[in-house]
Parts: C-alpha cells; sequence; structure tokens
C-alpha cells in the first residue's frame, strides 16, 4: 500500500525536500523580488530561495539551491537574500531563458 501511497503523491516528502515553500525572507531589489525559501536538511537548513520578477505582464520566477548548510534561519536568511543579489547582478533577466 505505501508503494500505491508514493506513486500516486501520498507519500510523505522527504526532509531534503522543501515544505510548502515556506518564506522565510523577502527582498526587492532591482525590480526583481528575492525570496529566502526554507530547506531542511536534518537538523540544518541548506541555502535556498526564489527570485521573481514580472516580465511582459507574467510573473517569472527562477529557484536557487545551493550546497551550504547553517543551523539558523537568520543566516539563511542573510546568505539566500545575498546570493539572490548576486545572481541578479551577475545575470539579470537572463536567469528566465
Amino acid at each position: 500500500m505505501s508503494f500505491l501511497k508514493k506513486l500516486f503523491g501520498g507519500g510523505e516528502a522527504s526532509s531534503d525536500e522543501p515544505k510548502g515553500d515556506a518564506v522565510l525572507g523577502k527582498e526587492d531589489y532591482k525590480d526583481f523580488t528575492i525570496k529566502a525559501i526554507e530547506m531542511r536538511a536534518g537538523s540544518e537548513y541548506q541555502l535556498a530561495g526564489t527570485i521573481e520578477k514580472e516580465v511582459d505582464g507574467e510573473i517569472k520566477s527562477y529557484r536557487f539551491v545551493r550546497a551550504d548548510r547553517m543551523g539558523s534561519k537568520d543566516d539563511l536568511i542573510a546568505l539566500a537574500i545575498n546570493k539572490g543579489r548576486q545572481i541578479i547582478d551577475e545575470q539579470g533577466t537572463g536567469i528566465f531563458n
């Protein structure tokens, strides 16, 4: 029976997957919105976030996940926002291509 639950989405998500994309922090930067996303890796938080921008009337979204792990939500928020800024500075709207 557990095989069928997993096959059709009834199983529990693993601890490495984001649970409903819980937004821990958010910042607007150069017409983009950066969100720090809660992603647990055991007892730690894994660096993850999204970058969003309205392009031609449509909300575009880019998700990033990095290998960095930390024990504090505050550290996660600060690092995710900084990483989001770096990605925007380097790639701009090209991240949505």
